[in-house]
């Protein structure tokens, strides 16, 4: 039997080298072999074809860090290095391999190619404004990072982030906002007292201070009445705002109630009236005993509301003024009307005088309208010896009528008349009959103050 050696046709020189040498050594052996016949004697004959002594570690044992090499051996799987033996190369989880994926041993006792396994790492996370974050395992693949933020905020978005096989992070970036209010606290509430004479009270504090956890600076801001004014009668709210740079509000108020300490209400005299300050019955307050006209205070001139609620002294009596006519002097008599009445002092040669009996029945026709307007009517007549003088039916002494008639230089020769003030002075003379409408107009809107004016309403009619 002759044999004729084929030929082997490849690409890879490598591959080509080591099958070169196994085909030379065959057809060697077939060669030589075949220049002999070959006989059968009955029995099988044995194999004797030559076989190639495979070296099991014809190349190195292959090894990959942080993979795993999968080898498939002509020869089996026991050998993993042997001529012609292929391996697979495979990474663990969180690395890459770079390199070839497969090589194979060859004839050089060499492999095909070298691979490495490099780890794969997500980019650095960049810190959140107000917040940090803590990793499992740095950035490597499957490391997970909590993101936490600074007292005062909270995350909006995902609480962690991992890092994934491909080298990129799972989620979005979180942020840190500020959602916690600022925190405020106001005075406690109080109660003050009215000052004496006065509906009002002078309160003071100490501003409330309001602290954030996330901002330093914060800007209170006041609805109200501002600290160390007056503040009137009753419940007075306060109230503070502030707000942080996120624009969290937070508020607090409190109250300041304001009492007036009184006293019961203070009847007016009968015949007479009353003029109080402030508010009339607060603590403090004043009343003045006034009264009206023919009449005279008997008894203290004011009396004060104290702070327990009571008043002092006693109170005071409007009775008939009871005026002495059988003084000695001009002064003594007018002391008798010093800030109690006016006084219209009027004057004639005698009794017939003409203008002298027409102002007379003016006078008498309105004798009510100058008791509302406190004023009393002095005549002196003729001359002496006959002189008279009196108030209403009571006469005066001459040295009296010679007194007034000097004091405010009234004449005997016509007839006139001179209109004194509470205080005695002379504020308006006349040399003819006025008729009463313009006495009063005069009185009115030059004697009366304004207290007096408003009295002369509420009783305008009472002369009617």
């Amino acid at each position: 039997m002759r044999f004729t050696c084929g030929i082997l046709v490849t690409s890879n020189p490598l591959e080509l080298c080591g099958l070169l040498c196994f085909y030379i050594f065959n057809c060697f052996f077939i060669i030589s072999a075949g220049s002999g016949t070959t006989e059968y004697t009955g029995y099988e004959e044995e194999d004797r074809t030559p076989q190639l002594d495979y070296n099991p570690y014809w190349c190195h044992s292959p090894s990959l860090t942080n993979g795993e090499v999968n080898c498939v051996s002509p020869r089996g799987k026991n050998y993993r290095s042997t001529l012609g033996t292929r391996c697979e190369m495979t990474c663990d989880r969180g690395y890459r391999l770079l390199g070839k994926s497969s090589i194979q041993c060859l004839a050089s006792r060499r492999w095909s190619g070298t691979a490495y396994c490099r780890q794969i790492r997500c980019h650095v996370l960049p810190l959140i404004y107000h917040g940090r974050y803590t990793c499992t395992n740095g950035f490597a693949v499957d490391s997970r990072c909590e993101f936490t933020c600074d007292p005062g905020y909270r995350i909006e978005g995902e609480h962690s982030r991992t890092c994934l096989h491909g080298g990129t992070w799972s989620g979005v970036e979180p942020v840190c906002s500020d959602h916690e209010p600022p925190k405020i606290k106001c005075p406690l509430s109080r109660v003050k007292f009215a000052e004496p004479g006065k509906l009002t009270a002078r309160v003071s504090w100490d501003p409330p201070v309001a602290t954030d956890t996330a901002d330093k600076m914060l800007d209170v801001i006041l609805v109200g009445q501002a600290p160390d004014t007056h503040f009137k009668e009753g419940a007075n709210i306060i109230r503070y705002k502030v707000y942080d740079q996120a624009r969290n509000r937070a508020a607090c108020k409190f109250i300041i109630r304001v009492e007036v300490k009184r006293c019961s209400e203070l009847p007016p005299p009968l015949h007479g009236y009353l003029t109080c300050s402030s508010d009339g019955n607060n603590y403090g307050a004043v009343c003045d005993y006034h009264c009206e006209g023919g009449h005279e205070r008997k008894g203290i001139s004011s009396r004060v509301c104290q702070f327990q609620g009571t008043w002092s002294g006693g109170p005071a009596e409007c009775v008939p003024m009871e005026i002495k006519s059988d003084v000695k002097t001009a002064s003594a008599l007018l002391d008798q009307f010093y800030e109690k009445r006016r006084l219209l002092i009027l004057s004639a040669p005698d009794i017939t005088d003409q203008q002298y009996k027409l102002q007379n029945i003016m006078i008498q026709k309105s004798d009510c309208g100058f008791d509302l307007r406190h004023v009393t009517v002095i005549e002196l007549l003729d001359s002496p010896p006959r002189e008279t003088g009196r108030i209403k039916e009571k006469q005066l002494a001459a040295e009296v009528i010679e007194g007034l008639r000097q004091a405010f230089r009234i004449t005997r020769s016509y007839f006139s008349m001179v209109l004194l003030d509470k205080h005695g002075v002379d504020r308006e003379r006349f040399i003819t009959t006025m008729t009463s409408d313009e006495l009063f107009s005069y009185i009115d809107n030059y004697l009366l103050d304004e207290a007096e004016r408003e009295r002369l309403e509420l009783h305008r009619d009472f002369c009617d």
